[in-house]
């Protein structure tokens, strides 16, 4: 049986930092790469070998999350790490961000790592390990970036609440909650609005984040923060209302 990881939003920042990461591991066969864009998932190939193997997918795309039941019994695999990295967020207030990018938010990240937990979870035994991205958004409601906030505060808890399920069947499930990391994530959420997220406080680059989170995964945490700041925000958050913490998320913005 052949050994694999699988990691989601694979071609550009933290999931590609996973992808090196997992290439040091020798217990792992193969790692199946996964993002939209194929010509990128080519190129990370001829760049780090052919222990990848190059899956394009749409990851909002349930029917397309499916199928990859029937080439995970193909393979004859076994799923030692599956890590959940696709996703996006757009800056703005409600009437900025259209229907179609706001749905899109929650299908690809909610709908679409929910669907690749199912289809994997049958593929693991004891000792695999589920690492999901959540974000520093969620642990509190942000204005102006109202959907993405939400679709990661349900990351979180349904990580965390997966985790306790998987248990008995020793399966560890971490929800990774990063603070703002120098990745296209930025450049993609930007809009030209008057309301669009300006101040990036702490940034800090997707390498030392996924170390951590992966060192966390393998000790068995359901959740990994990294930098004090971030973990001060974590505090902050289980003390403060949540009326005040988002005036002071508006404030720091400068709104």
């Amino acid at each position: 049986m052949k050994n694999i990881a699988i990691v989601t939003g694979a071609s550009s920042g933290i999931g590609r930092e996973f992808v090196k990461l997992l290439l040091k591991r020798t217990e792992i066969d193969e790692i199946w790469i996964i993002a939209r864009n194929a010509d990128r998932l080519q190129s990370m190939v001829a760049e780090f070998g052919d222990k990848l193997k190059s899956v394009p997918m749409d990851m909002s795309n349930i029917e397309q999350i499916k199928s990859l039941t029937d080439t995970l019994k193909n393979a004859d695999a076994k799923i030692n790490f599956l890590i959940n990295s696709a996703g996006f967020g757009k800056f703005g207030s409600c009437s900025d961000v259209g229907i179609d990018e706001s749905v899109n938010m929650i299908n690809l990240n909610i709908s679409g790592l929910v669907a690749m937990g199912l289809v994997c979870v049958p593929f693991m035994a004891r000792g695999s390990r589920i690492i999901n991205i959540a974000s520093q958004a969620s642990f509190q409601p942000l204005p102006y970036l109202n959907v993405y906030s939400a679709t990661k505060a349900f990351v979180r808890n349904y990580s965390r609440a997966l985790n306790v399920e998987l248990k008995e069947r020793g399966i560890t499930v971490t929800a990774v909650c990063p603070g703002w990391m120098n990745t296209a994530f930025i450049d993609r959420g930007k809009t030209d609005t008057a309301k669009s997220v300006n101040k990036f406080v702490n940034m800090v680059t997707p390498d030392v984040v996924a170390e951590k989170a992966l060192r966390d995964s393998l000790r068995g945490r359901d959740i990994s923060t990294y930098s004090l700041y971030v973990k001060f925000n974590r505090l902050i958050a289980k003390l403060l209302p949540q009326r005040l913490l988002m005036k002071i998320w508006l404030r720091q913005q400068r709104w």
